[in-house]
Order: structure tokens, then C-alpha cells, then sequence
């Protein structure tokens, strides 16, 4: 290799420091730092903001919704993580007033099928010929047209969003640009030590 262009690169490569690079690299991390961390808040406030949504019987799709997106197109933001609740997600409220809206649709049911078994056997047992059989008649009517409440699964009312390993948001492209710099940082620091260790062997 000609010295002379050796020594033309070597020149032309310290008017740009590798140290630049590292620069950059640093900051880049620190804004990856800090917009992982965003990320994790947002996601732990829109859950909180869902939970609120559910205790006051709100819009709870749209804050489902809302939470499902965000975690689902940003970094770091794994509500389990560290937590103790599983799965992280668990619309309570939603749950019990369905269930209690259950017990109010059985109950209801069950009160009409009682008094049409008690107009029914009246019908079939007047009180002056055997009213006696009402009661057997009653029971009998009910138990074949009685309504039983229909078990809900919780499992319904119950969530964990994965996010995803890279996205692209400010963490994603910082933590890309962070790794660039730092090969740049590497390739021209190396380049340098190669470049000035030959012009010193081909003094």
C-alpha cells in the first residue's frame, strides 16, 4: 500500500474524531433510557386509567382498546413485569356486574314461573274440589320451568398484552442509532490505531 495515501487517509480521518460517535452513542442510550421508561408510565397509567373506566361502568372497550394499541406498538411495556397480579389486567367490577345482573335475571325469571305455577294450579285444583294438590303442583311447575343461572368465566374479564421486543417509537429508533454510533465509533477508532501503527512501521 502506498505510504503517501496512507498517510493522505490518516490526515483526512482526524479531521472528523471518533470520539463524535461515541458522543452520539451516549445520547442516544440516554434517550432510549428515557422513552423506555415513557413507555412503561403510559402504560401503567392507561391501565389505570381502564380500571377507573371499569369501577365507574364506563366506556371500558375504548379503554381496552386504547391500553391493547399503545402496549401492542411500544417498547418495555409488560405490566407483569414485577408485579404480583396475574394476569396484570382484571376488570373486576365488569365481571361482578354481570354476574350480578345474572342472579337479577334469574331471580326474575324464576318469580314469574312461580306465579304462573301458583295461577296454573290453581286453575287445575280450585280450593272448594282437592286444593290440597296445589302445592305438589307448584313444586312440579317450577322445578320443570325453574331457571338456573348460567356460570361466566372469568377468564373473559381477565387480559396480559405482550409488547413487543423492538418498536418503532423514539426507544426503538434511539436504541437503533445508539448501536450505529457505537460501530462507527469502534470501525474509526480502529481504523485510526491500524492507519497510525503503518505510517509508524513505514517511517
Amino acid at each position: 500500500m502506498n505510504k503517501h495515501h496512507v498517510n493522505h487517509w490518516y490526515k483526512k480521518l482526524q479531521l472528523f474524531s471518533a470520539w463524535y460517535f461515541l458522543i452520539a452513542a451516549i445520547i442516544c442510550f440516554a434517550m432510549a433510557l428515557v422513552a423506555l421508561r415513557d413507555n412503561n408510565l403510559t402504560s401503567v397509567r392507561l391501565r389505570a386509567d381502564l380500571l377507573a373506566v371499569d369501577k365507574q361502568n364506563g366506556d371500558v372497550n375504548s379503554a381496552l382498546n386504547k391500553l391493547r394499541k399503545y402496549m401492542y406498538s411500544h417498547m418495555n411495556t409488560d405490566l407483569s413485569a414485577g408485579g404480583t397480579i396475574r394476569p396484570p389486567i382484571q376488570l373486576k367490577y365488569s365481571y361482578e356486574r354481570l354476574v350480578s345482573a345474572e342472579k337479577d335475571r334469574v331471580s326474575k325469571a324464576n318469580t314469574k314461573i312461580y306465579n304462573d305455577a301458583q295461577k296454573e294450579c290453581e286453575r287445575l285444583f280450585p280450593v272448594g274440589l282437592s286444593g290440597s294438590g296445589r302445592i305438589p303442583c307448584i313444586t312440579d311447575y317450577v322445578s320443570k320451568n325453574g331457571v338456573s343461572e348460567q356460570p361466566i368465566s372469568d377468564a373473559l374479564y381477565k387480559f396480559d398484552f405482550v409488547s413487543p421486543s423492538w418498536s418503532p417509537d423514539l426507544a426503538g429508533w434511539s436504541i437503533v442509532f445508539g448501536v450505529l454510533f457505537t460501530i462507527l465509533f469502534t470501525v474509526r477508532l480502529s481504523l485510526q490505531i491500524w492507519l497510525k501503527n503503518y505510517l509508524s512501521q513505514h517511517a
